[in-house]
């Protein structure tokens, strides 16, 4: 019964993404598990890959409120979570609620504002509440702060501190896609934007629902234990100045319990922690290396390289 609503959610969610984003499945499939497991997702790619667009068939596919925030050095911590102003008819000081107040944000190009504003956002990813002069304002469930920004770019952004790297359940990046995935996006469109015909598929009850059916995919003793094994592997590795935390643990546990429901079975296989390991970790290691490769793809090496490694219970 578990897997059987999170199947269905998550599939009527990705082919409904599949529409406007084409040859990406995997990627589509890692946004939906985040979600699943109330987790926020950073998208970082180079520009023109469909971050944005991924960001915005998410919240078109679930009928949820959606909002965005185009980042940008002059944002002030109170345009992502509101203001008291004074009205002058009713004599006292009233919330307007920033657009933090919704589903579904999409951040666009986080890393372009101050560090001031994106600890305003800090608060509302790990607590689920805003506070804004002292008064602390509960936020709307489901609650996903789908993030993107541009890794090539240094002039004018500023890089994201590790506690916040550390609230973001993934970090995934679409890449180039395929010529035949490429093609279906010259052909699509050509027109009208198939973005703009997405309609929903799903409401947030339904999300929700399957949200705490996660909770009910069986994860047996040796499952934790290779989670476990995995997350030791970081912090003992040489080539790592800093390993996971319980909370990347805790992390992994869940995301491998939302995909093994979307893959249609009650319980969780090695496979579905290999499957999740590297967008679930990777942004949360500190690498000792100086190589001019991108941070992004060593840690991804290096994370690939732990799970290879670490032996899989094959019981």
């Amino acid at each position: 019964m578990y897997c059987e609503k999170i199947a269905a959610v998550a599939s009527a969610i990705e082919t409904n993404i599949g529409k406007v984003i084409f040859g990406k499945e995997e990627q589509i499939r890692m946004v939906i598990t985040a979600m699943l497991c109330r987790g926020h997702v950073l998208l970082d790619d180079i520009p023109g890959t469909g971050k944005t667009t991924l960001a915005k068939a998410l919240a078109k596919s679930v009928s949820a409120g959606c909002k965005r925030i185009q980042f940008t050095p002059d944002l002030l911590p109170s345009d992502v979570t509101g203001i008291n102003y004074f009205n002058q008819k009713s004599g006292d000081f009233v919330f307007r609620p920033g657009p933090v107040f919704t589903n579904i944000l999409i951040a666009d190009e986080i890393n372009r504002t101050t560090p001031r504003t994106q600890s305003a956002l800090l608060e509302c990813m790990a607590e689920g509440q805003a506070t804004v002069d002292g008064v602390t304002y509960p936020l709307e469930t489901p609650f996903l702060v789908i993030a993107t920004q541009n890794p090539i770019e240094s002039q004018g952004t500023f890089p994201l501190p590790e506690a916040q790297n550390d609230r973001f359940f993934m970090k995934l990046s679409l890449g180039y896609p395929d010529p035949a995935s490429e093609r279906s996006v010259l052909s699509e469109y050509n027109g009208v934007s198939p973005l703009d015909t997405l309609t929903a598929v799903c409401t947030k009850a339904d999300v929700e629902e399957a949200c705490r059916a996660v909770a009910g995919i069986t994860v047996s003793d040796s499952i934790k234990d290779y989670i476990i094994a995995i997350a030791n592997a970081t912090r003992e590795s040489d080539r790592l100045r800093l390993g996971v935390s319980p909370r990347a643990s805790l992390a992994m546990m869940r995301a491998a319990q939302a995909y093994a429901g979307i893959s249609g079975r009650d319980y969780v296989l090695p496979d579905d922690v290999k499957k999740i390991a590297v967008p679930v970790l990777s942004h949360r290691i500190i690498s000792r290396s100086r190589s001019t490769v991108r941070v992004t793809d060593a840690n991804e090496v290096i994370i690939s390289y732990i799970v290879d490694t670490v032996p899989a219970p094959i019981e």
